[in-house]
């Protein structure tokens, strides 16, 4: 089964995340065939950037709780991202939960139509935020984090453009991304990608310094009673123990 839809345009390569009755939620398989396409992209002279985008109404739910990836794999995942020699571009028209949210974050520019919206939800399951803190926490403001990452509350597009998690926003999100997409055609391979480098050192020193730590984090709380009570829960569609 494809789980990542390919196309290109004049040198930008679009990956769609494409579960869609799984609302694309980042199952093992998921994390798997994205790394696999980002290499490709990467080592392909005829890819100048690359757009990373959805099919349905959800960019990412997050992990999937029936199948999810190792806590390492999802850093590797997402310092991928990061580290791609050339700028991806978040297109989102959905809703992005939880692990979704890393991707987005990692990702050098992000854009997302005002049907969008977003939610840490970790909280709720009896988990943190934990790996994707790599990406979220240097590119977010602190005190709107607080905040979304205590309560799992669902914020909207503007918000999200407020926070820094998104670059920008718009009722049509192609009209958002044509200027983008037309500067970077216009740039060159060797400008991109050392500019890139120069825009992403305080988050790699993020990764180098915190990944471990954080990855056992994930794992631990996964494991954890109240992470079982949480997904079960969710899974059956009613309250955790805790909500009073």
């Amino acid at each position: 089964m494809t789980l990542i839809a390919r196309t290109r345009t004049r040198g930008v390569e679009t990956l769609a995340l494409d579960s869609p009755h799984h609302r694309n939620a980042l199952s093992a398989a998921l994390v798997t065939a994205l790394a696999d396409a980002l290499t490709e992209a990467g080592e392909d002279t005829g890819v100048r950037a690359v757009v990373l985008t959805h099919t349905g109404t959800t960019f990412s739910a997050g992990a999937d709780l029936r199948d999810p990836p190792r806590p390492d794999a999802l850093a590797a995942l997402l310092r991928q991202i990061v580290e791609l020699p050339k700028p991806v571009i978040a297109r989102v028209t959905g809703h992005v939960r939880a692990g979704g949210l890393g991707l987005l974050a990692a990702c050098d520019i992000a854009a997302a139509s005002h049907a969008a919206t977003f939610a840490f939800t970790e909280v709720r399951i009896g988990v943190a935020p934990a790996v994707i803190s790599l990406t979220v926490l240097p590119r977010a403001d602190p005190r709107a984090l607080a905040r979304h990452y205590l309560t799992g509350e669902r914020f909207d597009a503007a918000e999200a453009v407020r926070t820094g998690l998104v670059t920008a926003a718009g009722d049509d999100v192609d009209a958002v991304l044509a200027p983008v997409l037309d500067g970077v055609r216009r740039a060159s391979p060797q400008g991109l990608a050392e500019t890139k480098r120069l825009l992403t050192t305080r988050v790699l020193e993020t990764f180098d310094r915190d990944a471990a730590g954080l990855t056992a984090l994930s794992a631990r709380l996964f494991s954890s009673p109240q992470a079982r009570e949480g997904m079960t829960a969710l899974l059956e569609r009613r309250d955790p123990e805790w909500v009073v």
